[in-house]
């Protein structure tokens, strides 16, 4: 109905529970994404606090807010919006001037993570003349490596995409796709990369150790 939200309309969750799942001026229902993302974003925000300091939180806070929305976006509309990826990119940069994981390990991260889609889906593209990969997700992928460094980039790739590789055969076991169907990517980075941000460094100590 386009009408304008008030203030007590927009409470994240408390305002959906008090209106029931409808909008108070047409009585439509609204959306359960809107209370679930409310309240993933909750949980993360209260797990960045007891996992990070200051002003590591501040940096984590911030790659978890873009990779939510990403994700969701991503998963709705199968487009990741520059308006989010690029500036990303450059305050991941900036950000890994003075906190971990370091310039250095950033900009490796950043042009490794960019590059390797890139490099992707052009041989996927120059083998089957289709495009396979999203000039999107290589943005994403940047941005996610600039934040994290090149190491926790690498991880969330991995991860994103045997979650991806998981949901693809589901799918097909269940007929709702098939070898072609467009999976949004994007989604994917998104789990990887928040799984990375939080238990990354643990999970690379954990994979090394078995080279030492």
């Amino acid at each position: 109905c386009r009408a304008e939200l008030k203030p007590y309309d927009n409470i994240p969750v408390l305002s959906y529970l008090m209106l029931r799942g409808r909008c108070r001026s047409c009585a439509k229902p609204i959306s359960m994404q809107y209370p679930v993302v409310e309240l993933l974003t909750g949980l993360l925000f209260l797990a960045a606090f007891l996992l990070f300091e200051p002003p590591l939180l501040y940096q984590r806070l911030l790659f978890a807010c873009a990779m939510i929305v990403l994700f969701v976006i991503d998963l709705e509309h199968r487009i990741l919006p520059d308006v989010i990826t690029l500036p990303g990119i450059v305050l991941g940069l900036a950000f890994s001037v003075f906190l971990p994981p370091g310039w250095f390990d950033s900009l490796i991260g950043l042009v490794l993570g960019g590059g390797s889609l890139w490099l992707m889906g052009e041989v996927y593209f120059r083998l089957r003349h289709e495009e396979g990969m999203g000039f999107g997700d290589v943005k994403m992928l940047a941005m996610i490596g600039a934040f994290l460094g090149w190491k926790l980039m690498l991880l969330t790739l991995v991860l994103s995409s045997f979650i991806g590789s998981v949901v693809g055969v589901v799918m097909i076991v269940l007929k709702r796709g098939d070898m072609k169907y467009a999976l949004p990517f994007g989604t994917f980075l998104a789990v990887g990369a928040l799984v990375a941000a939080v238990a990354g460094d643990r999970i690379v100590h954990w994979y090394a150790s078995f080279y030492y």
